[in-house]
């Protein structure tokens, strides 16, 4: 399991880490996973896709 989270990247830092305007998926340590997505939506189903939300346990 890993802790992702959105994050939208400005033109400005964009432009300084090399990568396209967007939102994208990152780990704790701020690695980029995946992006960029156009919305916080969209990044947050991809979040979803990558990492599931765990199931609930039946009882």
């Amino acid at each position: 399991m890993q802790n992702l989270s959105p994050r939208h990247v400005r033109t400005e830092e964009s432009l300084r880490l090399g990568v396209e305007a967007g939102w994208y998926s990152t780990k704790v340590s701020g690695t980029f996973v995946s992006g960029p997505h156009p919305t916080e939506a969209a990044c947050r189903t991809r979040i979803d896709e990558i990492d599931p939300p765990p199931a609930k346990k039946k009882r």
